[in-house]
């Protein structure tokens, strides 16, 4: 199956976290907090959203991150992905 979003919004999937700090300290596995980090899988075709013209500024392959709050989990194919509005990337990671 394949996910097409649909107006302004993006699939992202998350960047795994890593498993130590930069000082080399081991995280357990729930103390781990969810990267913001995620690259890019789909991208909708942007147009008129909410009566304004919405030009998608980001592309497949890229990495981003979001708000941490931001978008919807979704199931599929044993993959989790993330569904957010363009405008909850907050950077593109180059």
């Amino acid at each position: 199956m394949k996910l097409t979003p649909l107006g302004d919004r993006v699939v992202l999937k998350q960047l795994e976290a890593e498993e130590t700090t930069a000082s080399g300290i081991v995280l357990p596995g729930k103390e781990k907090e969810k990267p913001q980090q995620a690259e890019i899988i789909a991208v909708g075709p942007g147009g008129v959203v909410d009566g304004k013209e919405v030009k998608m500024e980001v592309k497949v392959g890229q990495k981003v991150i979001y708000s941490k709050y931001a978008g919807t989990e979704v199931k599929l194919d044993e993959e989790t992905y993330i569904i957010v509005k363009q405008n909850d990337i907050l950077a593109v990671v180059e």
